[in-house]
């Protein structure tokens, strides 16, 4: 299947790490032209040796995007030393889990920063630009946490929420420009993220992090975690011109365990 992404410009937000350097492997499997965007410089420059192994070359940029001023100055450069953004990928930040009893206002404000304004400065300074060239896609990679409450991601999952309807929004907004965004609600994602998850539950459960790893695998119709690249597929499928009527989604790949209601 021929996806017409081969020499997009694609810009990756988090792409050095799980879900979006799994991204920025695929979107370079293409033939795109990957930029992608991390906090940390180490990080960048050990996804772009990993990346090169694959034969894959991509330009990077450090910036903690959750400074509107620092997301300004990626899409910028991105634009002035890539070219014209055609793919936003938004998978950077996270919201740490924290029990209900150790939660604080500053942990609310934290949990909005790292994740909805993380995504949301970058929006404000791709969007416009793809509004004008009359073009473009963006893929907002959130989780589950923004359907479904848990007593352990309260602040994070409520960051996510905002993010919907944000990005359904928007889809409505500039769908007449065309402009689509689309959503992705990964459950449980084999990534470093899943240990520290773990942790935060066992704290306030009093469970070993074991015992409820292999409880919320049982739990899990397909019995397993998600890849990363089954996410990245995911992403590389809405992103392309196969899915140029495709806009407001929401995919939930969570094996099965939120069932589809009819």
């Amino acid at each position: 299947m021929n996806l017409e992404l081969d020499g997009e410009v694609v810009l990756i937000t988090g792409g050095s790490k799980g879900i979006g350097l799994a991204c920025a492997r695929a979107f370079g499997q293409e033939g795109a032209e990957v930029v992608i965007v991390s906090r940390s410089e180490d990080n960048l420059s050990a996804a772009q040796e990993t990346l090169a192994e694959d034969g894959i070359e991509v330009t990077t940029f450090a910036a903690d995007l959750s400074d509107g001023a620092a997301a300004e100055r990626a899409v910028m450069a991105t634009e002035e030393q890539v070219g014209p953004i055609g793919v936003l990928v938004n998978s950077a930040g996270g919201a740490r889990r924290v029990p209900p009893a150790e939660l604080t206002p500053d942990k609310w404000r934290v949990a909005m920063d790292a994740k909805f304004f993380t995504y949301m400065n970058v929006m404000d300074y791709v969007l416009p630009r793809m509004v004008e060239r009359k073009f473009g896609s963006v893929v907002n990679i959130i989780g589950t946490g923004g359907k479904i409450a848990s007593p352990v991601h309260i602040p994070g999952g409520a960051a996510n929420a905002a993010l919907m309807l944000a990005s359904a929004g928007l889809a409505a907004a500039w769908g007449p420009h065309g402009v689509r965004v689309n959503v992705i609600n990964p459950g449980a994602t084999m990534t470093d993220r899943v240990q520290r998850n773990l942790d935060a539950e066992s704290r306030m459960t009093g469970k070993s992090p074991e015992e409820l790893l292999r409880r919320n695998l049982e739990r899990i119709p397909l019995g397993r975690y998600a890849t990363t690249e089954e996410v990245a597929d995911a992403v590389l499928y809405l992103s392309s011109a196969r899915a140029s009527y495709v806009t407001a989604a929401s995919l939930t790949m969570d094996g099965a365990l939120t069932p589809l209601v009819v």
